[in-house]
């Protein structure tokens, strides 16, 4: 089993990613070379690269470098299927990385602050992805994230969570209806894209256009119904017991579509954080429903007794700076 490499310290970390967003500011206004777009990409990859080996019990000066002389070497080949590439694989690597920086939320409260800042996380990677100037067919690229990010949470899960073996009964449903639930709003949306009646089409695309008039932007549904209420779900889950790591990782399904909205050149940077922020209170209202629902089903009785549960609620797990393995 490798050794566990200790995290960067968060001072670091900060710098780097403060160093890689001014340079990808630096591209977008843009100010100076219009190298430095593609730099702050390469500094904000790398680090995340750093981070998500360390995370999960890898070997981070390996793949760091390798992350640093891939990047590089996009950047010097300047070949648009390897600028969409590198961009695929940074809102997949940011989708996972914001699910795998979570901690265990003995209470709601805390498992809203745990999925406001995996978003924080995916909004970055998307403004990283962006920097690679990638040239993409948005539909295939958000299906290419999820599925990228769906196999990698879940073969990490795999371990944190003990195995199939570890899931109990519990887990299998929950598992088993966040299933259900991707796949059922993935393939309608898709029948529906395809071969859906024009009428029907037409008014759904005057909704999510009247909601961008009036409101700035349209939240993405599986952001909505499935990411966000799975993670804060898993989160709390996570601070009674391991099987919520399994609920945890359907989160990508907030993360994903949240590091590919800039991907789309029609969605403006206010418009992105907007249906970022909406989707997320859409989630949360929804996760709180169902962290309720499963308390009244296993928890204790009474409003004194949910208070005690929740101070007893001290599963061990290394801390956000630290392995997991």
């Amino acid at each position: 089993m490798p050794r566990s490499f200790p995290l960067p310290s968060p001072v670091a970390v900060g710098t780097l990613l403060a160093v890689g967003a001014a340079l990808l500011a630096c591209g977008a206004v843009p100010v100076g070379p219009e190298l430095l777009g593609g730099l702050g990409s390469l500094v904000v990859t790398t680090t995340f690269t750093w981070v998500l080996a360390a995370r999960t019990g890898g070997r981070p000066i390996v793949f760091s470098v390798l992350a640093l002389g891939m990047g590089a070497a996009v950047l010097l080949l300047d070949r648009s299927w390897l600028d969409t590439g590198a961009a695929v694989l940074t809102c997949t690597q940011a989708a996972v990385l914001a699910v795998m920086t979570t901690v265990p939320a003995p209470r709601f409260v805390e498992a809203a602050r745990e999925c406001a800042l995996a978003m924080v996380t995916a909004g970055l990677g998307a403004v990283a992805a962006v920097g690679w100037q990638p040239v993409v067919s948005q539909v295939r690229v958000e299906y290419a994230v999820l599925v990228l990010a769906l196999v990698g949470a879940f073969l990490l899960v795999y371990r944190l969570g003990a195995g199939l073996h570890g899931l109990g009964r519990r887990g299998l449903v929950a598992v088993a209806a966040g299933a259900v639930v991707l796949v059922v709003t993935v393939a309608y949306a898709e029948l529906l894209r395809r071969y859906g009646p024009d009428g029907l089409v037409e008014q759904l695309r005057e909704v999510a256009d009247d909601s961008r008039d009036h409101l700035g932007a349209f939240p993405r549904p599986l952001q909505a119904v499935l990411g966000v209420p799975a993670l804060a779900w898993g989160c709390h889950m996570r601070a009674r017991r391991r099987q919520g790591w399994w609920v945890s990782a359907f989160g990508v399904a907030a993360t994903a579509p949240v590091a590919t909205l800039l991907m789309d050149p029609a969605v403006g940077l206010g418009e992105a954080a907007l249906s970022a922020l909406y989707g997320l209170a859409i989630g949360l209202m929804l996760g709180y429903v169902v962290i309720r629902v499963d308390l009244a089903l296993t928890g204790s009785r009474g409003r004194r007794a949910r208070r005690a549960e929740e101070e007893r609620a001290l599963r061990p797990e290394p801390a956000r700076t630290s392995p997991l393995f």
